[in-house]
């Protein structure tokens, strides 16, 4: 496509009066809808004096008028800025701040902890559920929200309809979006998104699942502040004249599988942890129950026919597949899903890459891989013999992201001389293409329903606490807990023993999970009697303790 903001144009054209964007048991906006709101808030971007590319930050939940604001901003010539709503109010301000966004898009709930003196080169705050203008520079500037139905019906006197359809045209190495990968100042960074990214992983899409159209419906469960929901759940299907439902409420597996029942998704977009939970609760017990029935040749196929069968109904029955993605996938799950012929498979991606890397159909997928290196891109392993010895998976291609915004020393250390961008990632290529992951040099973990957790931000919290003098985050049985090496010295020359001294780190759980996302918090603390094993450089040889 040689335009992506043309391309929505022109499917907001062809499906003027379909259903696009549902928040889950409530409200319906049909794709007119949707641009009747897109050219009113573009008529108040242009009035509070917003130029192509100004920043445009949003930071609300799941919802309608989340998808609203993006589009808006996007097609005006604006870059998004999607900031994850669980974000603590400080890390909120800060990215604002580092983002240099003019307009902020807010939840009524998020803006009560914020303070707008502490984000200065906001020309308005907006409420995203209304679009009334809960902050402005100047008093000025309130009057555009007062006056834009004025306005919009002196621009259109006899209505607005496709005509009226007129979206700024971009450039492929144009920059569409910045997607910070955390919260915190120190650890966040901007990941800057051209359109060419958007587009090619649009086409992608759509040669992986060519039976989606106008007809299609999606459930919307990841963070769409996050590039694999925003890209997969979101924007593809606005470019098809999809129907979207946002699930508004915290995605637990009974909400998301209810969810599946009645709108009947053609496609599901999901992390492991998801179908893990599943296989956990509902299915495990039953195989456990009947081991003897599963070594009857017979028998066990029957068993696993019915368990297909209801799996599938249980996730709507007519999806295509499942395409998971985001984190390893545990090997005993993935085993058992593969054995009975459940329609999944595993993805690789990184907000850098907008994010697909790597991909198979679940019919072409094998066992333990996460697919091969997706149309326009390429993939290879930083290795003697990638087909045996892990290397670090680089990767090149449409997709991959400009640069990290205002930090370009970061920039040019995950970029090869050459230009193949360092994913962090080990892995090593079988040969015919497929990529399996060996380990992360990195440390994220993947949250609950999607969100990055980035340990080291959990532990400058905790390190900051007396008498800790280090510790380390990990994922623990589904939670996270918190390995703490103490000061055990120092608390014996202020007179407290060690029981003492591990008691009052224990109880200071509470205040350190007010400091974090609600996502991240920690679940438990266990202490070392020994400092952490660490490398030469004194970083803590982290894989030594990992347990998942």
């Amino acid at each position: 496509m040689s335009s992506f903001n043309k391309a929505l144009e022109t499917s907001f054209r062809l499906h003027w009066n379909r259903p696009a964007l549902s928040n889950y048991q409530g409200a319906t906006l049909y794709y007119r809808d949707v641009a009747r709101r897109i050219a009113k808030l573009q008529i108040a971007f242009e009035q509070c004096g917003l130029v192509r590319g100004d920043k445009v930050a949003i930071c609300s939940r799941n919802q309608a008028n989340w998808g609203v604001s993006f589009l808006a901003a996007l097609t005006y010539g604006a870059v998004p800025v999607p900031i994850l709503h669980e974000f603590k109010p400080g890390n909120i301000h800060y990215l604002v701040n580092h983002s240099d966004a003019r307009v902020l898009f807010v939840d009524d709930v998020i803006w009560e902890g914020l303070n707008a003196e502490e984000m200065p080169s906001l020309a308005v705050v907006v409420q995203i559920n209304t679009f009334k203008f809960l902050h402005t520079q100047d008093h000025d500037l309130q009057k555009v929200r007062d006056q834009v139905n004025a306005e919009f019906a002196r621009r259109y006197p006899d209505d607005f309809d496709i005509r009226h359809l007129d979206y700024y045209v971009d450039t492929p190495d144009e920059l569409a979006v910045i997607n910070y990968t955390s919260g915190t100042s120190g650890f966040s960074k901007g990941v800057m998104i051209p359109y060419r990214a958007l587009a090619s992983n649009v086409a992608f899409a759509h040669w992986a699942e060519p039976h989606m159209n106008s007809q299609s419906k999606m459930v919307a469960m990841l963070p769409s502040a996050h590039m694999y929901g925003m890209m997969f759940e979101f924007l593809f299907e606005m470019t098809i004249g999809a129907h979207v439902h946002f699930l508004t409420r915290v995605p637990s597996p009974k909400i998301i599988m209810q969810a599946f029942s009645e709108i009947h998704p053609d496609v599901i977009i999901a992390v492991p942890l998801i179908i893990e939970k599943i296989y956990k609760s509902k299915l495990k017990p039953v195989i456990d129950k009947n081991k003897l029935f599963f070594k009857i040749p017979i028998v066990d196929k029957m068993i696993q026919r019915r368990i297909l069968a209801e799996l599938k109904t249980s996730f709507g029955g007519n999806f295509e597949e499942v395409i998971l993605g985001g984190a390893a996938f545990n090997p005993e799950v993935e085993d058992f899903f593969h054995k009975i012929g459940f329609p999944f498979t595993v993805g690789f991606g990184m907000t850098e890459c907008a994010p697909i890397i790597t991909y198979a159909h679940w019919n072409e997928t094998r066992l333990g891989s996460c697919g091969k290196a997706a149309p326009r891109m390429e993939v290879r392993i930083d290795s003697s013999d990638p087909q045996n010895i892990p290397g670090e998976v680089l990767v090149r291609g449409d997709n991959v992201f400009l640069g990290y915004y205002k930090n370009e020393e970061a920039t040019r250390d995950v970029f090869t001389p050459d230009g193949w961008f360092k994913t962090g990632d080990m892995g090593v290529l079988d040969a015919d293409g497929f990529l399996y992951l060996r380990g992360r040099s990195k440390c994220m973990i993947l949250g609950p329903s999607g969100q990055n957790i980035y340990p080291e931000e959990l532990e400058a919290v905790i390190n900051n606490v007396t008498y800790v003098v280090d510790s380390l985050v990990i994922e623990d049985d589904g939670g996270l807990t918190a390995l703490i090496y103490p000061d055990y010295h120092q608390a014996e020359l202020d007179g407290l023993t060690r029981a003492e001294l591990e008691q009052r780190l224990t109880d200071n759980l509470p205040e350190i999970n007010k400091e974090i996302p609600n996502y991240a918090k920690i679940k438990k603390i266990e202490f070392l009697p020994e400092d952490f094993e660490r490398t030469p450089k004194r970083s803590i040889k982290r894989y030594l303790y990992q347990r998942n």
